[in-house]
């Protein structure tokens, strides 16, 4: 599954579009590297995204094409 599309199922950013500017500028990492939108996700992957000063780290577990709200969080852990 592309990056920006996992970030929106999974509803850790709210649009697509939105995390698809935070991939452009460089806001989000896969594995320790600078990802583009286009990455695909696997499961075992580690996110990082920097929203101003907070940075939130991910470990993706589950991958869906969609999901409900209550299943949303079913699919990353924090770490």
């Amino acid at each position: 599954m592309r990056l920006d599309k996992f970030l929106k199922v999974s509803r850790i950013i709210k649009r697509r579009t939105i995390a698809n500017e935070a991939c452009d500028a460089g806001r989000v990492t896969v594995n320790g590297k600078v990802a583009k939108a286009s990455v695909d996700v696997k499961v075992g992957d580690e996110i990082e995204i920097k929203f101003g000063t907070n940075t939130t780290r991910i470990r993706v577990l589950n991958i869906v094409d969609s999901t409900k709200k209550e299943d949303a969080a079913n699919m990353y852990e924090s770490f």
